[in-house]
Order: structure tokens, then C-alpha cells, then sequence
């Protein structure tokens, strides 16, 4: 396991943030390098705003960073990826229930996301998504992991992975987060991920 005292764990929430009984909330108590990420507006969110917030949070950070997304915060952290010309603070990603922001019935706040960032992310990150998630199609949520370039997981069948689904300190999720820590700081992904941006033209996502 990667030593937590090196790193900084920011926690992304998505729209409406993370109240009690959220997993984010559980873990920003009981690791002491966890913070939350604050955003100007919970619930009348814009790309633009939520980025400046990731990238404020990231550059208040005195090591380098692991960002934990959960949710919409997931599409922002893609976001933030593509359009922050310098992303080496960041040393990996655990994005879990990325939801779909471009479903046809997603509500605005949601779609003001749309399209999803396309490009490979410059460092490790793995992906978690739930087969019965009712904000993405469990085939969807496999194609961002491969636009990402993120390891994929199944997490089976617990809804949205939120508070609603009753996980606790969801003790699965925090041996993904020390296998994201551990696995933090390996350069060569970043060259990994220019080539796959370069050379490999983003999957269509159809669902499953």
C-alpha cells in the first residue's frame, strides 16, 4: 500500500454533493489526508466552475494528489484532465458511478456536462461502475473506462454507489483506493496515455 502521508486523497462529490451516510463523507472522517472538494454550487453546476474548483483544490494541496470522483464529479474530473494543460499534481483517479451526461432524460444540470471528455487521462485511474446503476448503462460505463484508459471493475449490483445503497465505509471501495495509491506515481502511464490519445480514435458509446 502507497504511504497516505505522501499523497492527498480529494474527494470529488457529484451533483447535490455527499451528505451523511455517503461513503465520500465516511472516508473524508477516517483518512486523515482526505479532503472534500468544495464547489461554488451543488446543484446548479457548470463545467467551468466545477473544474476551477478541482483545479483550486489541487493547487491548494501540499503532495501530490489522488482524486476519488464519485458521480457527475467523475465527468468533471475528465473535464479537468483535458482542459488543465498541466495535470502532473495528480497521480491517479478512482471514478466510481460516472454518470451518463448525455442520456436522453438526464436532467440540465447533468447534460451541461455533455459530451463526455473522450481523451485517455494522463495518469492511473480505475473505474467502478454498478450493474443496476440507474444514471448509466453498465455497457456505457465500460466505454469510459476504455475512452479513459481506466482500469474497469465491477462493483455488481448496488445501484448508484451512493448513500441510497447503504455501503457504509464501502470497504470494497478503499481496497480499489489503496490499489490506486499504491499503483500512483508510475510515469510511464502518462506516455501511455499521449500515445493512446494520439493514435486511438475514441470508441462510440452505444451501451451494452
Amino acid at each position: 500500500m502507497r504511504d497516505e502521508r505522501q499523497t492527498r486523497i480529494l474527494l470529488v462529490p457529484g451533483l447535490g454533493g455527499s451528505g451523511a451516510g455517503h461513503w465520500q463523507m465516511i472516508w473524508a472522517g477516517a483518512r486523515s489526508r482526505a479532503r472534500i472538494v468544495q464547489q461554488t454550487s451543488w446543484d446548479e453546476p457548470t463545467v467551468v466552475g466545477w473544474v476551477d474548483g478541482i483545479d483550486a483544490a489541487i493547487d491548494a494541496a501540499d503532495t501530490p494528489v489522488v482524486l476519488v470522483a464519485h458521480s457527475l464529479g467523475c465527468v468533471a474530473v475528465a473535464h479537468w484532465a483535458e482542459r488543465v494543460p498541466d495535470s502532473r499534481r495528480v497521480v491517479g483517479a478512482l471514478l466510481v458511478a460516472p454518470c451518463d451526461v448525455e442520456r436522453g432524460d438526464a436532467c440540465a444540470a447533468i447534460t451541461r456536462f455533455a459530451p463526455a471528455p473522450a481523451a485517455a487521462l494522463p495518469f492511473r485511474s480505475t473505474v467502478v461502475a454498478s450493474r443496476d446503476d440507474p444514471y448509466v448503462e453498465f455497457g456505457r460505463a465500460q466505454c469510459f473506462a476504455t475512452r479513459w484508459g481506466s482500469a474497469f471493475v465491477d462493483a455488481g449490483a448496488i445501484g448508484h454507489i451512493n448513500a441510497a445503497s447503504r455501503l457504509g465505509d464501502w470497504s470494497f471501495g478503499q481496497v480499489l483506493l489503496d490499489d490506486v495509491l499504491a499503483a500512483a506515481r508510475d510515469h510511464r502511464h502518462v506516455r501511455v496515455a499521449t500515445l493512446r490519445s494520439d493514435l486511438s480514435p475514441a470508441p462510440p458509446c452505444f451501451g451494452p
